[in-house]
């Protein structure tokens, strides 16, 4: 059952629409105050919406399922995969793996961005050389995997998991600016080097920098050159009229888009080990009235690793490793028609509409391994892996974030579990004002506001010394840590040890398992590993809301004032 589109609850949202509609009759249900008035202050509620995904997105409806729970052996006894029922939250994710076309996309835009930065370009390429093997003749893929036109819809590999959230950060902003010029509430694509003449001229910007959602939605992101010709109106009575047609005042009271608009989309994103392995599973497939009828091994129904369809019956379901020195099948017969990876649409979705849940590459995802992380964690959205951060401020009066030479919110830890007083968030700013290190500055380099380093490298004997190991308290536990002195001798996990999933061209049936694991460090790469991205879903979490019962929603009474 592929699902192609997000459907809204037509009883749930269709009330929800008329209750924030537009009209002037209507008012707060708390204050009776009339909203999207400008004469009394321009109080405004925004129309309800259900975001449709991103490009290249699904949605999947989330609910409760047993994680670790496909797994019927543990051959490689790593005894890491406890069974535990937990619920998944309903998110986007997308269809496919990211394939080289995508990634030269990504390389593309930095070449013209940034045509001066070279070590940007290269930290952004990946390794091509995990091709090569000494006693194999894998050269050929070295120069021709990456570029080369036939490989163009197969999936990227040579990515690290460092590299995959560049490309996450990357894709957001790109989506969302071509959301927005494409609206008109930005200069439009065609208008950005500055066009026409006299009253209908488009100036170039004056600002350079590349467009980020962050520092848009902060309101940095303004101006000549920049501001489109359709923003959206201001109604509040401290806004500023823009420009007349002489220059001057005169002009409507315009605004960027905000969050609450609903225009922009969520955050591209790995996804979570737990939402990955919950999509993989797609039991919606054998789901009836919170029913399932049956479970699965595999992303497929059966037990076997071959179609049972008439049409394709005894096809290989998957891109893997059938035996030792089985890559591919007896010439003349290619079962599963791949020798190496395949193309990221090579072989039927399941039941969520997502291609290659199984085989052709293994996956990133966005945890750090813990081999009892099923044990511990929260049974509702489970996650480990959490570095909380707040964005820096230059200027905390006017509330401007600081920025790194590529126009990014620089985010510095985050040491407080809760909303610091107002007071408190001064001190800190002004605390910070002597200056930090900025990772993307030149060595040695300071940073205004910038906030002082944290290390969790104290030698032992010091003041933070527990139990002889070195620590530095703080709320996100990052830093509560060990030394790292003995990583890679007596042990390969820590916290840059992340986990990927999926199986591979190059591995055995076992691994097509949606609850096996793996984990590799975050700027290890290999032939065997890519990435899909997803994004959070916001609202309600139903996808399918058709033939299904709801309870009726009343509107709220109009308040009528009385003497």
């Amino acid at each position: 059952m592929k699902v192609l589109f997000t459907k809204t609850a037509i009883i749930l949202l269709g009330a929800g629409a008329m209750l924030s509609s537009c009209s002037k009759h209507q008012q707060s249900e708390k204050t009776g105050m009339a909203y999207n008035d400008k004469t009394n202050g321009g109080y405004e509620r925004f129309r309800q919406t259900h975001p449709s995904p991103g490009p290249g997105l699904i949605p999947i409806e989330g609910g409760t399922f047993v994680v670790g729970g496909s797994a019927d052996q543990d051959v490689t006894y790593d005894y890491n995969n406890v069974r535990r029922r937990v619920t998944i939250p309903s998110f986007y994710m997308d269809e496919t793996e990211v394939a080289n076309q995508d990634w030269l996309d990504y390389l593309h835009w930095i070449s013209i961005t940034y045509p001066q930065d070279r070590e940007l370009y290269y930290n952004a390429l990946p390794d091509t050389l995990v091709w090569r093997k000494p006693l194999s003749y894998n050269e050929p893929y070295v120069d021709n995997y990456l570029r080369h036109p036939a490989f163009q819809d197969y999936p990227v590999v040579g990515v690290t998991w460092d590299q995959a959230q560049d490309y996450c950060q990357w894709r957001t902003d790109r989506t969302n600016e071509n959301i927005l010029r494409e609206r008109g509430n930005l200069v439009a694509w065609k208008d950005l080097g500055g066009t026409g003449k006299g009253k209908n001229a488009t100036p170039a910007p004056a600002n350079k920098e590349p467009f980020n959602t962050d520092v848009y939605l902060n309101g940095q992101i303004r101006g000549a050159g920049v501001d489109g010709k359709k923003m959206l109106p201001d109604l509040s009575p401290n806004a500023k009229p823009a420009a007349g047609a002489n220059g001057k005042g005169g002009g409507k009271s315009v605004r960027p888009v905000r969050l609450e608009d609903g225009i922009l989309k969520q955050g591209y994103r790995l996804p979570s080990e737990a939402e990955w392995e919950y999509a993989a599973l797609a039991l919606i497939g054998n789901t009836q009235f919170e029913n399932i009828d049956d479970g699965k091994v595999y992303p497929w129904n059966g037990l076997g690793v071959r179609s049972a369809k008439r049409s394709t019956r005894g096809m290989i379901l998957a891109n893997f490793k059938r035996g030792a020195g089985d890559n591919a099948g007896v010439g003349g017969y290619l079962n599963d028609k791949a020798d190496i990876t395949a193309p990221v649409r090579g072989f039927p979705p399941n039941d969520f509409g997502l291609y290659n849940m199984a085989g052709n590459v293994n996956e990133w995802v966005q945890d750090t391994y813990r081999q009892t992380s099923f044990e511990e964690f929260d049974d509702f959205n489970p996650f480990r892996g959490n570095e909380f951060t707040n964005k820096r401020l230059a200027d905390a009066t006017k509330g401007l974030y600081a920025k790194d030479k590529y126009g990014r919110p620089i985010k510095d830890p985050s040491k407080s579990n809760k909303k610091m007083k107002y007071s408190e968030l001064v001190a800190m700013q002004q605390a910070q004002g002597t200056g930090g290190t900025d990772p993307n500055a030149a060595p040695g380099a300071t940073v205004p506001g910038a906030a002082p380093s944290t290390t969790a490298s104290a030698a032992p004997g010091a003041k933070n010394d527990l139990a002889g190991k070195p620590y530095n308290a703080d709320y996100r536990g990052y830093n509560d840590t060990v030394n790292t002195v003995l990583y890679g001798k007596t042990t390969l996990v820590n916290d840059h040890s992340k986990v990927y999933k999926g199986g591979s061209w190059n591995d055995m049936a076992f691994w097509l398992n949606p609850a096996t694991r793996r984990f590799m460090n975050e700027d290890d790469a290999s032939a065997e590993v890519g990435f899909r991205c997803a994004m959070t879903l916001v609202g309600a979490p139903e996808i399918h809301p058709e033939g299904k019962p709801h309870y009726s929603i009343k509107k709220p009474k109009p308040y009528k004032a009385t003497r």
